[in-house]
C-alpha cells in the first residue's frame, strides 16, 4: 500500500502510496464508491481514527490553499494546514493533507510551527506547476503561518531521462526554471521535474529529505505517460493523535 512511509518528525508522518493502495482519484472514470472504499482503507492503515485525508480539485496551477479542518476539495495544487484558533474555538491539530499524481511531483512538506506545532503542507508540481512556481507559493504560505525549519520530500514522479517533450516547450519552461532543462535517455528533448522542483527548493532555503523514484520506470507506480487510462497514488502527511 506504502511506497514508502515514515515519522519524519516525532509525530508527524510522511507517505507515499502505490499500485497496492489502488487508485484514489475520482476523476479518472473509476468506480467512485470503490474510490471511497480505498480512501477509508488508507486512513485507516495511516491510524487517522475519525479523521480524513483532505483531497484537493488539482487543475496543474499555482493556488494555495489554507485547510483548518476537512471539507469539500478546494480547487487547488497546494495546500498548508496548522493549528489555528477560530470564532469556533480551537483546531487542535493540522489537518490531514493528500497530493494526487501518475507522474507529476507529488512534494510534501514539514515544519516547526509556532510552540511545538507542526505546520504541513502538500503541493501538485507538474509542468504547468513547476513553470508557475506553485512551491514558491506554498512556502509563502507556510511561512505566513509561522513556519520555520521547512523540509520537503520528493514522491515519485518522471525523471528527467524519460519525460520526452517538444523543443519549443524544453525551452519555454527551462527559460523559467533552468535546472528543468534535461534530454531522454535516447537523446530527445525532455524536462527534469524533480530537478526543478529541488532547485526551486534549494533558493527557498528548504532542504530535500527524500527524491522518490521515476514512476514511468516502475510498474509498482501509476503512470500517466505509460497508460493514459491509469489511476492517480497519493502523497500524505499527517499528524498523530
Amino acid at each position: 500500500m506504502f511506497w514508502w512511509r515514515n515519522e519524519v518528525r516525532p509525530g508527524v508522518s510522511v507517505a507515499f502510496t502505490d499500485t497496492g493502495a489502488g487508485n484514489l482519484a475520482l476523476h479518472v472514470g473509476d468506480n467512485p464508491d470503490e474510490v471511497l472504499a480505498r480512501r477509508v482503507d488508507l486512513e485507516q492503515a495511516a491510524g487517522l481514527g475519525s479523521r480524513k485525508f483532505q483531497y484537493m480539485d488539482q487543475v496543474h496551477g499555482n493556488r494555495v490553499e489554507f485547510i483548518k479542518v476537512h471539507g469539500p476539495g478546494p480547487t487547488a495544487d497546494a495546500m498548508v494546514s496548522a493549528v489555528t484558533t477560530s470564532g469556533a474555538g480551537v483546531h487542535p491539530a493540522p489537518q490531514p493533507l493528500a497530493v494526487m499524481v501518475a507522474d507529476c511531483v507529488p512534494v510534501v512538506f514539514v515544519a516547526d510551527g509556532p510552540g511545538a506545532d507542526p505546520v504541513i503542507a502538500v503541493a501538485h508540481a507538474g509542468r504547468p506547476g513547476v513553470a508557475s512556481d506553485v512551491v514558491t507559493g506554498t512556502v509563502q504560505e507556510m511561512r505566513k503561518r509561522g513556519a520555520v525549519d521547512i523540509s520537503a520530500w520528493l514522491g515519485p514522479s518522471i525523471c528527467g531521462s524519460c519525460y520526452e517533450v517538444p523543443e519549443k516547450l524544453r525551452a519555454d519552461v527551462a527559460a523559467l526554471v533552468p535546472a528543468a532543462w534535461s534530454s531522454t535517455s535516447w537523446g530527445t528533448p525532455a524536462l527534469d521535474l524533480p530537478a526543478g522542483v529541488r532547485a526551486q527548493l534549494a533558493s527557498l532555503e528548504v532542504s530535500v529529505e527524500y527524491s522518490g523514484e521515476c514512476t514511468l520506470e516502475n510498474n509498482s507506480l501509476f503512470s500517466y505517460r505509460r497508460d493514459s487510462r491509469t489511476g492517480r497514488f497519493a502523497g500524505l502527511v499527517w499528524t498523530h493523535d
